[in-house]
């Protein structure tokens, strides 16, 4: 667990690093005009989560058939190669052909989450998990900062030392990280499930897996929902600037590092997964109302604080998955999540932004709401919930039975 944790905090690092230049970058290649730089900065995220939405099934499958580590390497040295060509882009069409190469070899989290399933046991999967989410909250607190930091030296500098970072993580990996997955494990290579839409089949062959995915994409549209218009909201309504709006995010990530790193293994070992679930969808519904309706800053970096409560709720997801599925079939149901998330980064902006906070703040409106995204956000937890309450209802926990035998025994019969 050291070892892939360290893969991908490492990767998380180098992502976060070009995070504050990204849109400068773009700026300077269409004059500095920043509605046309909007506009366009806005279609590169596409582009690079509709290539994650298509490659993430096949690198999944991949690692089903020929092991994590080959597949994790090649993913790293791509990566690193990847962001010396953004570094060097001449034009923005340059940029355009590495957000590609980017979001195919950036698919490489389904592999990684596999790899976890790979080596945990049903009494550690979920702080295993959890510890996805440190590496995570670690990276882009420190990732951004450095960012920033490297970018006022040098706009392009932050590319190059994402470079390095993800060929020293290669290295390490090529030297260091051992094989997860036995060869007597590992299945065929089949182009049905591989693809995007086949790979969502096989959540169908897992009754208490493809109820837990419903649910996941109703958690990832909210929280990339939030993501996409929080900028835009604290500065409407608190008008924060981008000092402010960098501690704030700061905090989110130290309260990630703290709930998932410290927290999640005791809520888990009182409550259970099952449990753990609905208590941070819960929690996750009470932030989002926090937000849409705080009257000042304060408030909201108190919501922070308290909703990173829910944080415990994707890692018990993970490990309630993780458990109910063969070790043959990881990559590819990883590979089908992952590709729901990315999804999910396609419709949120046009959403949330585009949609609701672009309604709700313009003449056009009956009321002024700009914290609408947020009420939808709320919905979307509070509905997750929900499905997962009735799911719960409808499989109960096995006595006696991890979560994959049950789940093994109710596809035989």
């Amino acid at each position: 667990m050291v070892f892939i944790f360290a893969t991908l905090l490492i990767d998380v690092l180098g992502i976060g690093l070009v995070v504050p230049v990204l849109p400068e970058l773009v700026k300077g290649f269409v004059g500095g005009e920043v509605t046309a730089a909007g506009r366009w900065y806005g279609v590169l995220a596409a582009v690079y989560a509709l290539m994650q939405f298509l490659f993430a099934p096949i690198l999944g499958a991949l690692s089903d058939r020929f092991g994590r580590r080959p597949v994790l390497l090649i993913s790293l040295f791509g990566l690193g190669v990847d962001y010396v060509v953004m570094g060097l882009a001449p034009s923005l069409w340059w940029l355009f052909a590495a957000r590609v190469f980017s979001g195919i070899m950036g698919a490489s989290i389904t592999t990684g989450n596999a790899y976890i399933a790979d080596i945990s046991t049903p009494e550690n999967r979920a702080r295993n998990f959890g510890l996805v989410g440190v590496a995570f909250g670690v990276g882009f607190v420190f990732g951004p900062a450095l960012g920033g930091m490297l970018g006022s030296v040098h706009l392009r500098l932050p590319f190059f030392v994402a470079a390095g970072l993800s060929l020293v993580n290669w290295l390490y990996g090529f030297f260091v990280l051992p094989e997860s997955l036995p060869r007597e494990h590992r299945s065929s290579f089949s182009w049905r499930k591989a693809n995007p839409v086949g790979s969502l089949q096989i959540l169908r062959s897992y009754p208490l897996v493809g109820g837990l995915a419903a649910a996941f994409v109703l958690m990832s549209l909210a929280q990339r929902g939030l993501e996409s218009t929080w900028v835009l909201y604290t500065g409407y309504r608190f008008g924060w600037d981008e000092r402010t709006n960098g501690l704030a995010l700061a905090l989110v990530g130290i309260m990630a590092v703290i709930v998932q790193g410290f927290l999640v293994k005791p809520v888990v070992g009182r409550l259970g997964e099952r449990r753990s679930v609905l208590f941070g969808l819960f929690w996750g519904s009470l932030a989002y109302a926090g937000y849409g309706l705080a009257t000042s800053g304060s408030i909201v970096l108190i919501t922070i604080v308290l909703g990173s409560i829910a944080g415990v709720a994707g890692p018990s997801i993970q490990a309630l998955v993780s458990g109910s599925v063969t070790p043959s079939d990881q990559g590819k149901v990883q590979g089908a999540l992952t590709s729901l998330m990315s999804l999910s980064s396609i419709v949120a902006p046009l959403l949330f932004v585009s949609g609701l906070f672009s309604f709700f703040t313009s003449d056009a409106a009956p009321f002024e709401l700009p914290g609408a995204p947020f009420f939808l956000g709320m919905v979307c937890f509070f509905s997750a919930g929900l499905v997962v309450l009735r799911l719960f209802r409808r499989i109960p926990a096995g006595d006696g039975h991890t979560e994959g035998q049950q789940s093994r025994e109710e596809g035989r019969l």
